[in-house]
């Protein structure tokens, strides 16, 4: 028996498995080990977790699938959230998700299939569960869509239909006077608006050049001793990935590092920030030109207190 052989045997009754498990039961190195693992996935007869177990994917025979949910447990801890939602409703719509959870069920691919459905001329993306058949999604997603609306929308259609045919039989005469009053108003708050916008493109500074911004953050760097390891431009003149190492009391400790030149950080920002850290198993700083959002700072008070975060410029 070769060891691809052996490799494949071992999996069938182990189930997902990792390199260093097989370098074990075949009795070799690790890096030889990988090397058979990747020729079986390439040939199609092994296949690759997005889950990765201290850097490392699981390696499963097709039709193990439902295996892959006891690794569940080392998933970050919001990932392990939208799974636990995931796995209990069996099929979420995208648009109804909160900004964490949409971040976070894109990268358990493991589990999570999107299904995107064409509804009147409209794509919308909904989520399933990765064992659930096609034919029951499909079921599951229609209740959705062909829900009946809430009941309390009823009482307010039926009393504003009655204020129309009150107006139209009696009291039009009476109505009109307001009416007008409203109409002069609006115009007049639309004159203001576009006073106040006009006022506002005439002192509006220009932005900053991709120098300048790029200078804060290094201006900021050097003032706190910061060392930067690695850097990645994303968008010019608006985000930057780094790793950096800031001295403490301990010694230097690693960060991943965002910056962003933006005026607003919301929740979904943070969100994103945050899985990315994550995902490095390292703590976050992130530098911003901007403020957040009301909805972003209650976030970052209840889910993620270990984030910090610097207002610069």
């Amino acid at each position: 028996m070769d060891f691809r052989e052996k490799i494949l045997q071992f999996i069938r009754i182990r189930g997902p498995v990792l390199p260093v498990q097989i370098s074990k039961e075949i009795n070799t190195d690790i890096l030889i080990a990988s090397a058979h693992l990747s020729e079986l996935a390439s040939n199609k007869k092994l296949r690759l977790s997005c889950l990765k177990i201290g850097g490392s994917p699981l390696y499963y025979i097709p039709g193990q699938e439902p295996r892959l949910q006891s690794f569940s447990q080392y998933l970050h801890d919001k990932e392990k959230k939208t799974y636990d939602m995931l796995s209990q409703k069996k099929i979420l719509k995208d648009a109804e998700l909160d900004p964490l959870s949409r971040v976070t069920i894109r990268q358990i691919k493991d589990f999570a299939v999107p299904l995107q459905v064409n509804y009147r001329g409209n794509l919308e993306l909904f989520w399933k569960w990765y064992l659930l058949p096609t034919n029951d999604a499909e079921e599951a997603i229609k209740a959705i869509i062909n829900a009946p609306e809430q009941p309390e929308s009823q009482p307010e259609a039926k009393e504003e239909q009655e204020i129309v045919t009150t107006e139209k039989t009696g009291q039009k005469r009476d109505q009109e006077q307001p009416k007008e009053e409203m109409q002069t108003k609006i115009q007049e708050k639309k004159a203001e608006k576009s006073e106040k916008t006009k006022k506002q493109q005439t002192q509006k500074p220009q932005k900053a050049s991709i120098t300048d911004f790029a200078g804060q953050i290094t201006d900021y760097f050097s003032k706190n001793n910061i060392e930067i390891i690695e850097k990645n431009i994303l968008r010019k003149n608006s985000e930057l990935e780094f790793i950096i190492k800031v001295p403490s009391s301990v010694g230097s400790l690693t960060y991943f590092c965002k910056a962003k030149n933006k005026k607003t950080i919301n929740d979904g920002d943070l969100s994103s920030v945050f899985i990315q850290s994550q995902s490095r198993k390292l703590p976050v700083l992130l530098l911003t030109t901007g403020d957040l959002t009301k909805k972003a700072k209650e976030l970052l008070e209840k889910e993620f207190r270990g984030m910090h975060i610097k207002r610069i410029g």
